[in-house]
């Protein structure tokens, strides 16, 4: 692990993995799958380990932590380690008739020193997904764990220097003030995830290096759902998706938008899928989460107080238990529709039918998620060609994040590219134009002065033209 007691400690440690990637270290074949296979026998060596970690920080059950967190990442490893080796392969594309004799390919080459700024939630996800994609591309990485997810940060930090090059990678711990020394340095790319306004400041120290970027953040997603569905299953699905990890997820349902003669069925069955899940009393459920910390804690405490409250439960502060919540009849002015929730409180707004829903939706910023629950084909085709959001799921949240071949990010405020699957690899490649054309014999006569319009039809025409 590395510690840091200072901007130029970042500057170091930055230009010693510069200096290891410079050499060429980290861009064979044989280094990139070892470094994979190395990670995955990191996480299944120490699984237990991990669970203590996400149930330190997060009150995680060891089952949620297996389904979200670690198989989750063991599956991107394996899709990667798949495919990665034909990732590497040059792309050879057609050259124009002009250009005849020749040959053109696009090479991925890594793009350097890369900085993962991992968020709290999914501490052990969030941190390690995007270094999936670094290590495959044959990058040189530093990741930078949220100081708040304490537990699991530390855990990374030991666990990383002891299975990984550190020649190459690093997880540096600490704060604000770790983070702003780290970004004072050059960086060939910095993956982000977390909130707007964090993201302004990376954005900032990025501009100063024109450091390419790709910021993962969140905002309200929202959930359409009309009497079309089968009520008791959507649910059951929406109230998985909103209280899975007690809510603190980016792309979790952050708000209901029903339809009249839906929302008392809607209403009714929110309320069993939760009994279903975490009993009457969550609090003593063994699957059921906690709030992070005692600030976000007082934060949800302070969002209560509007709507009328169909399912909710008293908060305990002490043990950061904050019950599953359900507010119907909420105003769209409300402080719980400002920012996002980040935790266990799902309001639910009634409208007319879906093309208030898509007004509603469409005077917001684009939201990271956004869920359709209706068998309606005129319904799905209209959310799908009027609204633009970081991701679309028809009868089921957040299980887009686990297709490899899917992109992850969001749009607008939601945050810029996506990462997974071979993107994850992509973001952190250059793809390398590369044309090749002999000396002998000569055919681009034609281009050369002096100029004639003869010369210009005959280009012309031939660039039109591929080989």
């Amino acid at each position: 692990m590395a510690t840091l007691t200072s901007a130029q400690a970042a500057l170091d440690l930055v230009a010693r993995l510069r200096t290891s990637f410079d050499s060429g270290h980290t861009r064979s074949r044989e280094w990139r799958r070892n470094q994979l296979l190395a990670l995955r026998r990191m996480i299944t060596e120490n699984e237990r380990d991990i669970e203590a970690a996400l149930m330190a920080d997060l009150g995680k059950p060891a089952v949620e932590s297996q389904i979200t967190e670690i198989g989750f990442v063991l599956g991107e490893i394996d899709h990667t380690l798949k495919h990665f080796a034909g990732w590497m392969k040059p792309q050879r594309v057609r050259v124009p008739a002009a250009l005849i004799p020749a040959s053109a390919r696009v090479v991925p080459e890594p793009l350097g020193v890369a900085l993962i700024i991992a968020p709290w939630n999914y501490p052990f996800q969030l941190a390690l997904a995007p270094l999936i994609g670094a290590l495959a591309a044959g990058c040189a990485v530093v990741v930078k764990p949220s100081e708040i997810s304490g537990a699991t940060s530390n855990l990374l930090a030991r666990l990383v220097a002891d299975y990984l090059d550190t020649s190459a990678v690093a997880v540096v711990e600490g704060a604000a003030a770790e983070t702003g020394w780290l970004l004072e340095a050059r960086w060939d790319h910095i993956l982000y995830t977390g909130n707007e306004r964090v993201a302004r400041i990376i954005a900032q120290a990025a501009a100063k290096h024109l450091t390419p970027t790709t910021l993962e953040l969140g905002g309200k997603s929202p959930t359409f759902v009309d009497d079309t569905t089968d009520m008791a299953a959507a649910a059951t699905r929406i109230a998985w998706g909103k209280f899975v990890n007690a809510g603190q997820t980016c792309v979790a349902p952050d708000y209901v938008l029903v339809t009249p003669s839906a929302r008392a069925d809607l209403e009714r069955e929110l309320v069993g899928a939760v009994s279903r899940m975490f009993g009457t009393e969550p609090s003593k459920s063994k699957s059921y989460a906690r709030i992070i910390n005692e600030s976000h804690f007082e934060r949800l405490s302070a969002l209560l107080g509007s709507g009328r409250n169909i399912l909710g439960g008293k908060p305990d502060k002490k043990t950061r238990y904050f019950p599953p919540t359900v507010l119907a009849d909420e105003s769209a002015d409300s402080a719980v529709m400002k920012d996002e929730i980040f935790g266990p409180i799902l309001p639910m707004i009634e409208v007319v039918d879906h093309r208030e829903a898509i007004a509603f939706i469409t005077a917001r910023p684009k939201p990271l998620a956004l869920y359709v629950f209706s068998e309606s084909a005129e319904v799905r085709r209209d959310f799908m060609n009027q609204t633009s959001s970081g991701a679309l799921g028809f009868n089921v949240p957040l299980a887009h994040m686990s297709v490899h071949d899917l992109p992850f990010g969001g749009v607008g405020m939601s945050g810029s590219g996506a990462y997974h699957g071979k993107r994850s690899f992509d973001i952190f490649s250059h793809a390398k134009a590369v044309l090749s054309k002999p000396l002998r014999p000569e055919t681009l006569g034609v281009i050369f002065p002096p100029y004639s319009r003869r010369k210009a039809s005959l280009v012309t025409g031939a660039l039109r033209k591929l080989s």
